[in-house]
């Protein structure tokens, strides 16, 4: 596992950096911008998740750009939209989308097919939650690492998120969706508190 975590770091918020064979954006915002990325995967298009200045940042003529199916993206990248259950292979990885939406709150609406991923890259299986709460989609999914939001108001509580990585086949949980736009530092202490033994949980350090 620490192999895998040697190649996953934190920007804030919801963005990591995957530098594997590929290098991996998720939800680039706010970030610095020193690599030019392979593949760019954005969960949906609320702005603190499809920044177009941060896209451009990292997005070249030689990348590719993987959103959901109501953007309208204008960039040099290539540009491939998905929806829920979509999955495409290229450059050596596979993507998959997966359910993201919320139950009750008004913020992300099922019907929008807002997306979360997982990457396999390397060998490795990396589920990015996007904003989402606990869905019945999420029993039984599996994958090494999961990067799960833990800030409640727009997505899951640091409670539900435990809860839902109970659910989950991970061997790694990261808490995301804090220290920016909402949710602290003492959302992820006690997601990692609430988690337990169900998986191993890494409070990253913001990097840029």
């Amino acid at each position: 596992m620490t192999d895998i975590m040697e190649k996953i770091h934190w920007l804030g918020h919801s963005a990591f950096a995957v530098y594997g064979s590929r290098t991996v954006f998720f939800d680039p915002y706010r970030i610095a911008g020193s690599r030019k990325a392979d593949l760019v995967l954005v969960s949906h298009t609320h702005a603190d998740h499809f920044s177009t200045e941060d896209i451009a940042k990292v997005a070249g003529e030689k990348s590719t750009l993987i959103i959901s199916s109501d953007a309208k993206p204008d960039y040099p990248a290539n540009v491939i939209t998905m929806r829920p259950g979509d999955s495409t292979q290229l450059m050596g990885l596979t993507i998959e989308a997966v359910c993201a939406y919320n139950l009750t709150k008004p913020f992300h609406p099922r019907a929008n097919n807002w997306l979360g991923y997982i990457l396999t890259i390397d060998g490795m299986r990396i589920y990015h939650a996007g904003d989402t709460d606990f869905i019945p989609e999420m029993k039984g999914l599996s994958a090494d690492v999961g990067l799960i939001p833990v800030g409640g108001t727009y997505t899951m509580t640091h409670e539900e998120a435990a809860q839902a990585v109970k659910a989950m086949k991970l061997s790694c949980a990261v808490p995301m969706h804090w220290g920016g736009v909402v949710g602290t530092e003492k959302d992820a202490e006690a997601f990692k508190t609430l988690v337990g033994t169900a998986a191993d949980v890494i409070i990253m350090k913001k990097e840029g």
